[in-house]
């Protein structure tokens, strides 16, 4: 290892073919970088060796970040104590690295014998010497710009997996790719998608164990049909598929669990629509059972009635299914919200723990999904032993414990009149990190409250029909009219905020709560330091005093942060890493309505940095300059009726990308600020792909060139509005031409 250090130097000056790109610009063209970066030559051919049983031991390495969680049992709780309480006042930087991205970064950084190894977005894999920073190579999968349009919740991209001597990443198009950790060349990859013409993507890490790679996807908005894939880690070769909703009922089964799963879907023809079920996020390997668990999504469409108008619990979407690791066959399942039909995944974090409940020692699973209930399962068969409510929620009122099943809030049925529900399609919780302290009884929660406004579509009002239309969000949501709703209801939406939470899982009690003024916070790290760490949409990361939830250090990195901290030891001392840049799932909330606060990266930009402290270090990031907000005036020259169409093919097809009411939340550019030879080239940037290769594909499949000049109407309407009230102009910005 001494070795590899002292080499690093000599490493930094061949590396070639990574071109950093300055954070004041919009995100690189994935083409413009090189596919491989680095020296082979020059690392030890050792590196990155990890297997099952170093990362069933890690106990006994706490210097290192092992797997995505630390360990198998994704506690996310650190033993290392040199940062601690009293110490933490001397915590600083020691050295950061700029991404070259203003897209969001969600990874959890793997730490090997001093090495990071962590993706960025696009899927670009780096190795970084943890120590001074220096970067030792980059992996660019060359994903295609246009791509970016396939994925619900931008280009991100949430770690790699390291073992023996490889590096395994999920590409946003849907490769599993496993590079040599020594050099960063790609030794085989795999493609995992098993139907081009629908929209998969793959953002979640990869895990590995017994020698296979783990990988799901995601795409369930699009209309896409969920699965998990395990493959031989060394060759590429796929050694089972688990399906998690039934496929077309015509067609034989592919294993015997999609026949049971088929007789709870009643009617419809969700196969059209894909069905959902994607595991895009939580997979946990259990070493105690040879278990893999797996998180399972919402439906396709979201609303039942079109899914599933028969009834029935939808299996296994909104499910944690317990697969036998080696062979892919089911041994349990627990479904936490049957008949999804709020896009309440149970994608979220899956801890694995050993903890007494009711007096005997249980080997439990833990999880805290979207729906606002955290749930305590027994490993061994699946057996509910807690549910209790952690965040607000009001489309149920408890979790039966004798048929685990929730009791649904009849006053929150949105199928006639549209509701206001807690939690919204954000979850209580979504997939940002939370941490499991087992001796302290507690679990750290980045809690929300962020509702949002349901209603069935006009379409299936009007029709009773809702039709599949590839290439759009398929949800049965209203979203083409959502700011009229809105508007309409007004009075009574839940205010959105975040928390952080010190939450008793068996008890149901929070010990402590934390309010933060933004809903869309980073994930969570504990540590026997007696600390908390978090990074919050504010720009700030903090240190929490684990006992009482009192700020005792803090670190402005003046961008809003989703990634978790991780933290690791070398030679002796301990660093915290954490990456920047916020968006993701928030793409659609734009930027923020009073009184949720605006947040760092809207205030100044969305710098992608890895940034990482050690107690002294001295290192500082340039304070950047407040950004130019203004609006330029603007020549409406549109009909209050082609407005109003554009508004709604504004909202059903750009905002989750540019925002609710053309506001955009700071990482993706604000149509409100084009400049004018921008829109002179609208038409041939929407329906020509002309910016294609920075993520901005054409949409000439699914809208015309009379929707492309009514969204441009709208776009410039709502400039104009805002631009008046910005000047004083109007007392309030009128929202919506849309007629009842």
């Amino acid at each position: 290892m001494n070795r590899l250090i002292a080499l690093v130097g000599v490493l930094a000056v061949v590396i070639l073919g990574y071109m950093a790109v300055t954070n004041d610009t919009e995100d690189a063209n994935p083409q413009d970088q090189a596919q491989v970066s680095g020296a082979a030559s020059t690392i030890e051919p050792t590196l990155g060796f990890i297997d099952d049983e170093r990362i069933k031991n890690a106990a006994a390495e706490p210097g290192n970040w092992l797997s995505f969680g630390r360990t198998y049992e994704e506690q996310r709780h650190s033993p290392l104590t040199q940062i601690n309480r009293e110490s933490i006042s001397d915590l600083g930087l020691a050295w950061y690295k700029d991404m070259g991205t203003n897209r969001a970064q969600e990874a959890t950084p793997i730490v090997v014998d001093g090495i990071m190894f962590f993706t960025s977005s696009w899927s670009r894999v780096y190795a970084i010497d943890a120590k001074s920073g220096e970067e030792l190579w980059m992996f660019d999968p060359e994903v295609p710009g246009e791509v970016a349009r396939k994925a619900c919740c931008d280009v991100v991209n949430r770690g790699v997996a390291v073992y023996k001597g490889r590096v395994y990443v999920g590409s946003l198009d849907g490769r599993l790719i496993a590079l040599d950790a020594a050099t960063g060349k790609e030794v085989w990859e795999v493609d995992t998608i098993i139907d081009r013409t629908r929209f998969y993507t793959v953002t979640g890490a990869p895990r590995v164990a017994n020698g296979k790679v783990f990988i799901g996807n995601g795409g369930a908005e699009f209309g896409v049909r969920g699965y998990v894939t395990a493959y031989d880690a060394e060759t590429g070769e796929q050694m089972w598929r688990f399906y998690t909703v039934p496929g077309d009922p015509s067609l034989p089964f592919e294993h015997p669990e999609m026949e049971v799963a088929a007789k709870t879907w009643k009617g419809g023809n969700w196969w059209e629509f894909g069905g959902g079920g994607t595991v895009w996020n939580s997979i946990v390997y259990d070493p105690d059972f040879n278990n893999l668990y797996i998180g399972v999504g919402n439906g396709s469409p979201w609303t039942r009635i079109i899914r599933s108008p028969g009834g029935g619990d939808n299996l296994f979407l909104s499910s944690i299914v317990a697969l036998d690791a080696d062979t892919g066959k089911m041994k349990w399942y627990y479904q936490t919200t049957p008949g999804d039909n709020w896009d309440y995944t149970a994608v979220q974090d899956i801890a694995l723990a050993d903890m007494e409940v009711d007096g005997e020692m249980r080997k439990v699973l833990l999880q805290a999904p979207k729906n606002g209930f955290f749930y305590v399962l027994d490993r061994r068969d699946g057996k509910l032993l807690r549910a209790h409510p952690y965040a607000t929620v009001t489309w149920a009122s408890h979790v039966d414990m004798e048929t685990g099943r929730p009791v649904e809030n009849p006053d929150m049925d949105y199928t006639e009149k549209a509701k206001w529900v807690l939690p919204g399609p954000l979850g209580a919780h979504n997939w940002q990190a939370m941490s499991v302290d087992v001796d302290s009884g507690v679990v750290y929660i980045p809690a929300q409250d962020n509702p949002l406004i349901y209603g069935v579509s006009e379409q299936l009002k009007k029709t009773g029909v809702l039709k599949h239309e590839p290439g759009r969000w398929n949800t049965g949501i209203e979203f083409g009219r959502v700011t009229k709703m809105f508007i309409d209801n007004i009075a009574e939406q839940p205010t959105p905020k975040g928390y952080l939470k010190a939450f008793d899982p068996l008890t149901g009690k929070d010990k402590w709560s934390v309010e933060i003024p933004h809903y869309w916070n980073g994930g969570v790290l504990s540590s026997a330091g007696g600390l908390v760490f978090q990074g919050d949409a504010l720009g700030m990361l903090k240190a929490y005093d684990k006992d009482t939830g009192e700020v005792v250090w803090e670190f402005n990195t003046y961008t809003s942060m989703l990634a978790p901290p991780v933290t690791f030891e070398i030679d002796g001392v301990q660093y915290l890493s954490i990456l920047t840049g916020s968006g993701g799932g928030d793409l659609f909330g734009g930027e923020p309505l009073p009184p949720v606060a605006e947040h760092a990266s809207l205030t100044y930009n969305n710098y992608g940095r890895l940034l990482v402290f050690s107690l002294g270090g001295k290192e500082t990031i340039p304070v950047p300059t407040v950004r130019d907000r203004s609006i330029p005036p603007q020549v409406v020259n549109a009909s209050v009726e082609d407005i109003a169409a554009g508004e709604i093919v504004y909202n059903e097809v750009c905002a989750v990308c540019h925002g609710l009411a053309v506001r955009s939340g700071g990482s993706i550019p604000d149509l409100r600020r084009m400049s004018e030879g921008s829109h002179q080239i609208f038409n041939q940037i929407v329906l020509e792909g002309l910016l294609s290769a920075n993520g901005m594909a054409a949409f000439d499949d699914i809208i015309s060139e009379k929707d492309s000049n009514q969204i441009h109407a709208y776009v410039r309407a709502r400039a104009e509005q805002d631009r008046l009230y910005a000047a004083g102009e109007v007392e309030l910005p009128q929202l919506t031409w849309l007629s009842d």
